[in-house]
């Protein structure tokens, strides 16, 4: 079963590509209601702060916009529906709670883990480089504004 889980790896990476440009669009609106208490929160909450306001923000609505796209893609993915398949029964056997290990919601919580992995590593490389790095994602981020 080798290539059927490599197949099931590629697509579950290929469902998160074309799941990530969602996060755009929440990622600015996050921005844009930031308040006086998150902005302190930021500037003083540590090297992480910003990934942790974004997650804290956009985590449960990027879940429900990714979903359905990882799922799509997973779909076409025969071992998926046979690994589906297998949980269901094995829900039947009260083995598993419905829906608590399906390959979607996995998929999709690896996407936005990846994704914030992401933010943190470019908040890192801001933090450490605050002007030189800073000032083209500045540019980028708040030109989309």
């Amino acid at each position: 079963m080798s290539k059927d889980l490599d197949d099931l790896h590629l697509g579950i990476n290929r469902a998160a590509e074309q799941a990530v440009p969602q996060a755009r669009e929440l990622l600015v609106k996050a921005v844009r209601g930031m308040s006086v208490q998150d902005a302190k929160s930021i500037l003083t909450g540590g090297d992480n702060s910003v990934t942790q306001f974004f997650e804290s923000h956009t985590r449960d609505p990027l879940q429900t916009r990714f979903e359905p796209i990882v799922a799509g893609v997973t779909k076409k993915i025969g071992l998926a529906r046979r690994y589906n398949e297998l949980v269901d029964r094995a829900g039947t056997f009260a083995l598993v709670q419905p829906g608590e290990a399906k390959i979607e919601p996995y998929a999709t919580t690896k996407a936005l883990d990846g994704l914030f992995l992401m933010i943190g590593e470019e908040e890192r490389k801001i933090r450490s480089d605050p002007v030189g790095t800073g000032s083209a994602i500045l540019k980028k981020v708040f030109g989309a504004l």
